[in-house]
């Protein structure tokens, strides 16, 4: 009997143990990658619990600057705010009010910020602002509707970005460090990114929502915002099945001056990521969406997957696809995990990342 031969590579040398696993990671996730999507709604005097995702809330006003400052001392490397207002009208007034919903929140929250770099000596998570019309308007649209003359009721994509380059300026004043377009309209990030230097504030940035899917995982965070849509937004958001316009989106926002560029949903959109990455210059940010994030809640709350284990996995595989920047529900608790055990799930922060105390998030 002829003996097998010698085998030469054994890739599971790499893999035999915890310390060695570590050290050969080639993704790491890391609280700075992480941004924390937070709501505040107008009528609220408590924070009310969403149901679709659980352990998420809307806040009150006054719930919302502690909440900001427990994130903020998690370490996480910001905070996106969306706002949901008491009146809504057809143009989504109270976006653009110096004094609505969301500038007030951003002005709690940019004071709350600012006191935890204080109290830490670090910094914070940087402040950013949805800047977007949906939550605002009486029809749950992202923008004007207009009636075209063969009678389909459309959004008006230049009246829209219009008020978006208002609505960008008023989020700046209230302290929004970046400014976040997402609702898919031609020209968005040009005409934000001239409204904010002609106002004085060259220096805010833009987060663009660049590759954003008309996806059935958006559900859940129509509770969170009380979103009056009725319909779909695929006139604007993009077909699932396109791979080349979502590079073609992105490659327009970077030419219109966007310092972010964004891929939406994260799970379904991996190769997105990836494409992206590979030829952007600028961080490559994804939105892990409240859909992910609700399927993999109620898989664990019935027992079928392992939570830990799945959400971090999850993570890693967006960070794996290129993402430098991952929006998510977890990112104060993720937080909480990485500082807890620093080896667990193969997510390590590496040496030059800063360490902030942790303060667990909404108790679950």
């Amino acid at each position: 009997m002829i003996p097998p031969a010698p085998i030469t590579h054994r890739p599971r040398r790499l893999r035999t143990t915890d310390r060695m696993r570590r050290l050969t990671n080639e993704v790491r996730v890391h609280p700075a990658n992480l941004v924390y999507p937070m709501f505040v709604k107008e009528t609220l005097t408590v924070p009310e619990p969403i149901a679709s995702m659980p352990g998420q809330a809307q806040h009150s006003e006054d719930s919302l600057p502690a909440a900001v400052a427990e994130a903020a001392r998690s370490g996480i490397g910001g905070i996106m705010l969306f706002g949901v207002p008491q009146l809504r009208d057809a143009v989504g007034s109270a976006g653009i009010d110096p004094d609505g919903i969301l500038q007030r929140a951003l002005r709690s929250a940019r004071q709350a910020i600012d006191e935890v770099e204080r109290e830490t000596g670090r910094p914070g998570p940087v402040l950013m602002a949805d800047t977007c019309l949906d939550e605002f308007t009486d029809h749950g649209h992202c923008g004007v509707l207009e009636i075209t003359p063969d009678g389909r009721t459309i959004v008006d994509n230049d009246a829209t970005i219009e008020i978006y380059g208002r609505m960008a300026v008023e989020q700046a004043k209230a302290g929004a460090e970046l400014v976040g377009p997402s609702g898919m309209m031609d020209g968005q990030v040009a005409a934000i990114r001239s409204a904010l230097d002609a106002a004085g504030f060259a220096d805010t940035g833009i987060l663009a929502y660049s590759a954003k899917y008309a996806s059935a995982f958006y559900g859940p965070f129509r509770d969170a915002v009380d979103s009056a849509l009725q319909g779909d937004r695929r006139t604007y958001q993009m077909e699932v099945a396109n791979a080349r316009e979502g590079l073609r989106e992105a490659d327009l926002d970077l030419a219109e001056g966007a310092d972010i560029v964004m891929v939406k949903p994260a799970g379904t959109s991996l190769d997105i990521i990836r494409a992206v990455a590979e030829t952007a210059p600028v961080p490559v940010a994804a939105y892990q969406v409240s859909g992910e994030y609700a399927m993999i809640e109620a898989a664990a709350e019935r027992g079928w997957i392992d939570r830990r284990a799945a959400i971090v996995e999850s993570l890693t595989a967006i960070r794996r696809a290129g993402a430098s920047i991952i929006l998510t529900y977890w990112a104060p608790e993720v937080a909480r995990w990485l500082r807890e055990d620093d080896i667990a799930a193969a997510v390590t922060p590496t040496h030059h990342w800063r360490q902030v105390p942790i303060v667990p998030s909404t108790p679950r």
